[in-house]
Order: C-alpha cells, then structure tokens, then sequence
C-alpha cells in the first residue's frame, strides 16, 4: 500500500485544518487507518484510528472532542479533521495502514506509512 498524505499547512490557534491521506496499490478497506505525530526530538504519537468498516474510532485523550477520523472506502481515502487547534498540536502528521481487524495505537502495529504533512499552529 503506498499512503499520500496532504492537506497540512499553516492555521491560527482554534482554527481547522483537514488532512487526507490517500491509499494506492491495495483496497484500504482491509486496513485499519491510523494518524501518528510527531515532533523533533520526541517519539512518535498516537493520534487517531478508525476500523476498516468506519464504524469504530478511537482517539488519544488530547484530542478528544476536536479532532475527527473517517475513512470513505469507495475513495481509498482516510481523513483527519482537526478543530481547535491548538499550539502543542503542531507536529508533522503521519498516516498509517494496519492489514487487519485490531486497532492499535501503537506505531509498531502498522505496516504502511506515507510520507507525512506538516501542520503549524501559531497561537
């Protein structure tokens, strides 16, 4: 599976910005999705997951209630919308595949990652 990520940018503290991370190669319905952070000189952080299906999402407690996984398979295309944001939200985002039916929130469970778009958050 080869991930395309995009949508990352410049926004002002509680704006909105919407990631969309693009799939290739394989039918993304038979992989949970997942959204990773990170920024330099930390590990990478879970951030979202949704089930192949969409049904199921689950998010880290800093983002609960701002920020939104969903996934539209006939699109093979995974999204991430982000409001609210914050400062401590600025990091480089990662999309991630998971061949399966478990969400993980760890980053060693997925199997494809793309390459990773930048969001900014000035405050």
């Amino acid at each position: 599976v080869q991930l395309q990520a995009s949508g990352g940018g410049l926004v002002q503290a509680g704006g909105s910005l919407r990631l969309s991370c693009a799939a290739s190669g394989r039918t993304l319905s038979n992989y949970v999705m997942g959204w990773f952070r990170q920024v330099p000189g930390k590990e990478r952080e879970f951030v979202a997951a949704i089930s192949r299906s969409g049904d199921s999402t689950y998010y880290v407690d800093s983002v609960k209630g701002r920020f939104t996984i969903s996934r539209d398979n006939s699109k093979n295309t995974v999204y991430l919308q982000m409001d609210s944001l914050k400062p401590e939200d600025m990091a480089v985002y990662y999309c991630a595949a998971k061949y399966g039916t478990v969400i993980h929130s760890t980053s060693r469970s997925y199997d494809y990652w793309g390459q990773g778009t930048q969001v900014t958050v000035s405050s």
